[in-house]
């Protein structure tokens, strides 16, 4: 058996069903081996994209995805994707070939220091330079990866041990998989946090990630409906509780003021459940230090002048918040009305405006939601797009809008939505992205095409990069730099073999979506969007201030 092939081995002991990369010459072994194992290899366009489609496996699952590249530039165009799995706390492992052990002392052709560059980005990383250790060197990577923070991890195999065969005396056996339990809350740190709660009037429940990580949607639920407990999501906690519910209060993510943003100014208490910093900084929601908080989540809390922590319960999110609600009171129910009503005015008076060309963006989200079932699965791309999805798109279920809000990388929507309807192929899948972030990553098109993919790209078309755009219109109100022109998106689908469609009109979209979910084909949509509305929500946030 070769190296080669009980790294393969091991990759199936951990359950992989998807491999995504790209081959090159220092990994022809590793290839060669794929041919006869479980495991689809998914050839991808990009090296980015192959992380990308690992990083919302993780997203999705909870099981780490796995990317492939050789060494050199394979490696460091992988790098983007893994480090958007580092920062969105999605479990990754990274798989990278290297030149052979007698070239590592010298320069070599496409030889760099591969691990060096991906140890900022990676909870833990190691070069297998002895066949004999790869069981342990791969539980290990699985095992950290997806243990709570979870995050990337990378694997680095040279092309000559990658080649060779074992011994009699090597182990060959994969190791058990076995998956960490976590511990269960301190006592006395829930009794303080029960009385913390009990002196409180106007508490909200800022939702985090790590409830959407750890399955705990459930409980959270639950506990924020027997007390009256209103909830605030991040933009990755979406649906946490349905936003049908009248204790939802939506999402905040904005770094201006925004109507949860004034309902958590007005709140006195907020109990962080699975919130990591990383999502939404504490300075945006905390500004003046003064909010009592308590933490529950399954680490400490980070340090952060603006998260000082009056009580924090570490240990299994479920069992702390069951064990906080047997000692806890209810809360008056006028607060939640108060709250929701906050943001539903809010939503209203941006829905009232009128109906132009091209479309304001609160009304491609409309359209949007219309089109689709409850449990279709949306993977939004970085922009300005992303920022009026994640406000206003609604979600009955987690994981049904995956948004960036870690490392935030333009190019992920549709590497995520090829990857979402691999995994899930009976439900509707559609990338909502930009001009610019769809032509970042627009090779994976052929993916789609070549693997009968039927998602929907739906590119909000502004020729522009829209919120750097924005931005620089509140600061200098002037741009620069930021306007660009596009291909014929419709002509460019079909070129690959994919449906495309144009809006041409306000009542278009709903049509030409109901038209591109049912084609049966990978399918282009190119929506103009007029995103004078930023400004617009900008002098509405103002007022608020």
């Amino acid at each position: 058996m070769k190296a080669s092939e009980l790294l393969i081995r091991c990759l199936e002991n951990e359950g992989v069903r998807y491999v995504f990369g790209v081959p090159g010459e220092e990994n022809l072994d590793v290839m060669d081996a794929l041919l006869d194992s479980s495991i689809s290899f998914v050839l991808t366009r990009h090296e980015q994209a192959a992380a990308f489609m690992a990083d919302v496996q993780g997203r999705l699952t909870g099981k780490a995805g796995v990317c492939l590249s050789t060494l050199g530039p394979g490696a460091t165009n992988l790098l983007t994707g893994v480090a958007d799995a580092y920062l969105d706390r999605a479990p990754l492992v990274a798989l990278t070939a290297q030149v052979s052990l007698d070239r590592m002392h010298k320069e070599s052709h496409q030889f760099i220091d591969v691990r060096s560059m991906f140890r900022p980005v990676t909870k833990w990383n190691a070069e297998i330079f002895r066949p004999h250790i790869i069981p342990e060197a791969v539980r290990k990577a699985f095992k950290v990866a997806e243990t709570e923070k979870p995050g990337a991890t990378h694997l680095e195999l040279p092309e000559d041990v990658a080649a060779q065969d074992l011994t009699d005396t090597d182990l060959v056996e994969p190791l058990l998989v076995q998956h960490s339990v976590l511990p269960e809350p301190v006592p006395v740190q829930v009794a303080r946090a029960v009385e913390l709660i009990g002196k409180s009037i106007r508490p909200v429940l800022l939702a985090g990630n790590g409830i959407v990580r750890g399955e705990t949607t459930e409980s959270v639920r639950r506990f924020a409906r027997r007390f009256g407990v209103p909830i605030i999501h991040t933009f990755m906690a979406k649906g946490v509780m349905p936003d049908s519910d009248p204790l939802s209060l939506y999402t905040i993510g904005l770094q201006m003021q925004d109507y949860a943003a004034r309902v958590l100014a007005e709140s006195d208490l907020v109990i962080a459940v699975g919130y990591d910093p990383v999502e939404y900084a504490p300075c945006f929601w905390n500004p003046d230090r003064h909010k009592p908080i308590v933490h529950v989540d399954v680490a400490p809390a980070e340090v952060d002048a603006h998260y000082a922590v009056g009580v924090g319960v570490v240990g299994n999110i479920a069992l702390s918040i069951e064990l906080i609600g047997q000692s806890l009171h209810s809360f008056p129910a006028e607060w939640g009305r108060h709250c929701r009503q906050t943001i539903q005015d809010g939503f209203d008076e941006e829905h009232a405006a009128s109906r132009i060309w091209p479309m304001r963006p609160q009304h491609i989200v409309t359209e949007l939601r219309s089109a689709l079932q409850p449990d279709a699965l949306v993977t939004c791309d970085v922009g300005a797009h992303k920022l009026w999805m994640a406000r206003m798109f609604s979600c009955e279920q987690v994981n049904t809008c995956i948004i960036s809000n870690g490392f935030a990388s333009m190019g992920i929507g549709l590497p995520g939505a090829v990857v979402a309807k691999l995994l899930y192929p009976e439900r509707q899948v559609v990338a909502v992205t930009g001009d610019a972030g769809f032509l970042m990553n627009s090779q994976e098109l052929e993916t789609a095409v070549r693997l009968g993919l039927p998602i929907v790209i739906l590119i909000w078309r502004d020729d522009g990069y829209g919120v750097i755009r924005w931005k620089q219109q509140v600061r200098f109100q002037r741009t620069s730099g930021v306007e660009f022109k596009n291909p014929d998106f419709v002509a460019y689908a079909k070129s690959f073999g994919a449906a495309g469609f144009r809006v041409e009109g306000p009542s278009e979209l709903g049509p030409v979506l109901k038209a591109a979910l049912a084609c049966g084909k990978p399918a282009v949509i190119d929506c103009p969007v007029d995103y004078s509305e930023n400004l617009r929500l900008s002098e509405r946030m103002k007022r608020l201030s």
